[in-house]
């Protein structure tokens, strides 16, 4: 089989699932010697269609929300990749809880828009909610068993005569999302739910416009959010100014429920 590039496609809304996918990306484009290219895929201005093609190898990455696929990207991931029967590389990362049904709906999302997926990872990132929750990972020592994986990839690209059976991953891609819980061990809803803004530190400096993956914030107001709010909190986290916060009690409470439950460091897993 001959193959000519590697390409590397995520949605990273905070940064953490483009740093895991990149060292997979970039280890298998050094193991398989070929030149890495790389497609935004996190603003909305950068979800444009994306074709591929039979010589490609494309590792594609998005975190989990709920337990599967961001609702509000899964259909730019639907109707925007074009697979053409490349070689495709699954990945998902998740906050120590768990990836859930994540990493089955994407492997059968890309199956479904024409690529042939040959391998899968679901890897541990520092949660989109709380710092208590998988903080600095992935490590060092995330990324040596990454790399090593890129490997066991490289290989069995290597060895590939004919179209590869889909790869086998736990889940099921069409159960529904995961429900939230609250404290007290009910559930909890927060859709609803945006980022506020204290007046009296924010500078105006639209840093929370330009790094929110929804274009949800308003450039002229941005104590404005009229858009739909996927609670990344990449708006929080890129202000330099600490302005920016959530004070839903729901999503607090769901919170606080992930940082007493889920402590226990997970583990990455890998499908060849």
């Amino acid at each position: 089989m001959e193959l000519q590039r590697v390409c590397m496609l995520c949605y990273s809304a905070t940064g953490v699932t483009e740093k895991a996918v990149a060292v997979l990306a970039e280890e298998l484009a050094a193991k398989l010697q070929l030149p890495l290219e790389r497609f935004a895929f996190t603003k909305p201005m950068e979800r444009r269609e994306y074709s591929f093609t039979s010589t490609d190898v494309v590792v594609v990455g998005t975190p989990t929300y709920a337990g599967k696929m961001p609702n509000k990207l899964l259909p730019e991931f639907q109707s925007k990749l074009r697979g053409n029967g490349a070689l495709a590389v699954a990945v998902v990362t998740f906050g120590n809880r768990s990836y859930d049904n994540a990493l089955a709906e994407l492997c059968s999302v890309l199956e479904t828009d024409g690529f042939r997926t040959v391998a899968a990872a679901a890897l541990v990132g520092r949660h989109a909610f709380t710092d208590e929750l998988g903080y600095g990972r992935p490590n060092w020592s995330d990324s040596f068993e990454t790399k090593n994986f890129a490997k066991r990839v490289s290989d069995k690209v290597k060895r590939l005569t004919d179209i590869p059976a889909p790869v086998q991953v736990p889940g099921d891609a069409a159960a529904p999302y995961y429900t939230p819980l609250g404290t007290d061990g009910q559930p909890v809803k927060f859709l609803k739910a945006k980022p506020k803004t204290h007046l009296s530190r924010c500078n105006g400096c639209g840093a929370c416009v330009r790094q929110c993956p929804m274009g949800a914030i308003d450039p002229k107001n941005v104590s404005n959010v009229p858009g739909t709010c996927i609670k990344c909190r990449a708006c929080v986290r890129k202000c330099t100014k600490r302005a920016k916060y959530f004070d839903d009690p729901a999503f607090l409470s769901h919170v606080e429920m992930l940082e007493r439950t889920y402590t226990e460091p997970k583990d990455n897993e890998f499908f060849l």
